[in-house]
């Protein structure tokens, strides 16, 4: 098993990574705070992995909150049915909750679990690759509005992080290649040789190798733990994470949620990022037609929607949250293995690269 640290002090925890970790009762068992849990999950998930994680959960009190699957239920309504379902089995502050399931689950369940008299102790199961490398690591918790994208939450933390990368098997593979676009974005914002290291290895990857599986998860969560470990909250470092995401929330907004899969819409705005840094002469070429080479090669869009111009999407990116004062920031790559955080992308660059 491989295991790494978030370090934030007393609110340090370990990300646990390898096969057969859902059925085990060593998982969890140090990490849940009383004899009360109750599992979230949704109705794709729980036929799946649910009697698994009941069984290392055995000899406690459990419940389970059975949520719609979908981007489109993130949202105020099922955190308040969740709440709802908390107060109805007299849940207590010392009540562990358990994110079963991916992006979506994680982060409504961990929201919830920040609100809840004022904060109890939750655990994330992810079961999707985005949710592995991603989501469910940094403590980042939120739920949609229809005019933005994660624009009510919190940051807050879990007690830890189990990955199960036999979860991965399951996946449907349009699912498994939105996850590789938050898998790319490491390797462009922070890591050349791991980028390099996934042009060579994409088909290992594709047939689910475990091999490649494991140290794509393990390389992802060690890059995210050490950034978020610097900047938990999200005033420096921590913003290259969110590459691609301007506009990819943009395409989210407009399409409505759930249409275009979260990593499609942050590949698709990587490429737009990559346009816009070749436009500044910011990065070469060879360097852009690398990332957009690497992008498509996992299925992903490369192209906006054909009616999204230049108008619509400002419309969208002036609620993301890294407005300040007015002005969008934009993470931009300078090199494969590197980018920066800027607001200085010309109103034509951006014209150029959204007008179709």
């Amino acid at each position: 098993m491989s295991t790494i640290r978030v370090e934030l002090g007393e609110r340090s925890y370990p990300i646990n990574i390898d096969s057969d970790l859902l059925t085990s009762k060593s998982s969890f068992e140090e990490h849940v705070k009383s004899n009360k849990v109750i599992v979230v999950t949704n109705d794709v998930v729980k036929p799946l992995y649910l009697k698994s994680l009941l069984g290392a959960l055995e000899g406690l009190d459990v419940s389970v909150v059975c949520l719609p699957d979908g981007e489109q239920h993130k949202n105020l309504t099922q955190f308040d049915a969740v709440t709802t379902q908390l107060l109805e089995q007299h849940a207590a502050r010392d009540t562990t909750l358990v994110a079963l399931g991916g992006g979506v689950i994680g982060d409504l369940t961990g929201f919830v679990a920040a609100c809840f008299q004022r904060g109890i102790p939750f655990i994330q199961v992810p079961t999707t690759l985005l949710s592995q490398v991603d989501s469910s690591v940094g403590g980042k918790t939120a739920v949609n509005h229809p005019l933005g994208k994660n624009m009510i939450g919190a940051f807050y933390q879990p007690q830890c992080v189990v990955i199960d990368i036999d979860t991965l098997k399951t996946l449907p593979a349009r699912e498994f290649a939105a996850g590789m676009a938050e898998v790319i974005k490491y390797g462009i914002i922070y890591d050349a040789e791991f980028f390099q290291w996934l042009e060579e290895n994409a088909q290992g990857l594709k047939d689910l190798s475990p091999e490649h599986l494991k140290f794509v998860v393990k390389r992802c969560c060690e890059i995210k733990a050490e950034i978020v470990s610097k900047d938990e909250k999200e005033h420096g470092i921590r913003a290259l994470l969110n590459l691609g995401h301007t506009f990819g929330h943009a395409i989210e907004a407009e399409q409505g949620y759930g249409n275009w899969l979260h990593g499609e819409a942050v590949g698709c705005g990587m490429v737009l990022a990559a346009k816009a840094a070749f436009k500044k002469n910011w990065i070469s070429k060879s360097d852009l037609d690398r990332m957009i080479a690497l992008i498509k090669l996992f299925e992903l869009p490369v192209e906006a929607p054909e009616h999204m111009n230049y108008d619509i999407f400002m419309q969208h990116m002036q609620h993301d949250k890294k407005v300040l004062s007015g002005a969008i920031r934009f993470i931009i790559p300078t090199a494969i293995g590197e980018a920066v955080v800027t607001k200085e992308v010309e109103q034509d660059i951006l014209q150029d690269i959204l007008n179709r």
